[in-house]
């Protein structure tokens, strides 16, 4: 299955949704209503203004359990990721923080989506939660047992984190590809809106060979042409927000100048030379 069957094109732009504190969360406020609603502005903000995607997140349940979220963070997604299908076209992928990837496939498979998020798929990283260990082996062993066709978009030497074993990009990428059979890789900065390096992008993708890779963090309308210059994909979150504030509603107006602006950094790629097809795993 390549890119352009999931999202359309052959360079994605997925925006994403900040899903308001979920119960259970420290910040909670008690009405799961309000977490919908906020929810499908931002998915209607998204879909409006372009984007080819829409990735679904629990980012402000922080401070994150490190691996198993609590059922009612479960039930809550799943309610949401319904609520924003039934109001637009778009893959829908999700990513359960901190890293339950197991939970994310769960829902997704229910629900229909199409892909999601792990954070830490292969490897160990030291994390403000703690150690985090990868765990391929039982997420690639439940998608069969569901009977999954959901794709695994994992990141690579993760923002917010730092390696306990070699932190070589390259061999990272290719580990995360060959032994942990991710489906396409992530790249992001140090944190949450800062972009990762073209240096290190260009390593990541020449390590992926036909592997999409993705930034994951950072992009915004200044930058995107630089980045694109050496990714498949973007993720993109903060410069689409109110302001450029994290904790902001998302801006169709801002998501609409980020889609022209890396629109046009493609075709301007596209033009300087042939881009071959990009494959995921079937």
């Amino acid at each position: 299955m390549d890119l352009y069957q999931l999202f359309k094109t052959r360079t994605p732009i997925i925006g994403v949704v900040h899903l308001l504190p979920l119960p259970t969360s420290p910040r909670w406020g008690g009405s799961l209503k309000a977490v919908i609603d906020r929810a499908e502005q931002e998915a209607a903000a998204l879909a409006s203004g372009g984007v080819d995607g829409i990735i679904v997140e629990n980012f402000f349940d922080a401070p994150f359990t490190k691996n198993q979220v609590d059922p009612a963070v479960v039930s809550a997604m799943t309610v949401v990721v319904q609520r924003i299908q039934n109001l637009v076209t778009l893959p829908v992928g999700l990513n359960v923080l901190r890293n339950d990837a197991k939970s994310a496939m769960a829902i997704a498979s229910c629900v229909g989506a199409q892909f999601i998020r792990v954070n830490v798929l292969t490897g160990v990283m030291a994390t403000d939660q703690g150690l985090i260990e990868g765990e391929a082996h039982q997420l690639l062993r439940y998608r069969r047992e569901l009977g999954s066709d959901v794709k695994i978009l994992a990141d690579v030497l993760v923002k917010h984190a730092r390696p306990l074993s070699s932190p070589n990009l390259t061999v990272a990428v290719k580990d995360t590809i060959e032994r942990g059979l991710a489906d396409a890789v992530i790249l992001s900065g140090w944190a949450t809106g800062s972009p990762p390096n073209l240096e290190d992008l260009e390593l990541a993708c020449g390590a992926a060979g036909n592997i999409p890779v993705f930034i994951g963090s950072g992009a915004n309308w200044e930058n995107i042409a630089t980045l694109m210059q050496s990714a498949n994909g973007v993720i993109v979150s903060s410069s689409l927000k109110r302001q450029g504030r994290i904790e902001q509603p998302i801006d169709p107006i801002r998501v609409s100048q980020f889609v022209e602006a890396t629109r046009r950094s493609w075709n301007s790629k596209s033009e300087s030379k042939s881009m071959p097809s990009v494959k995921l795993h079937s």
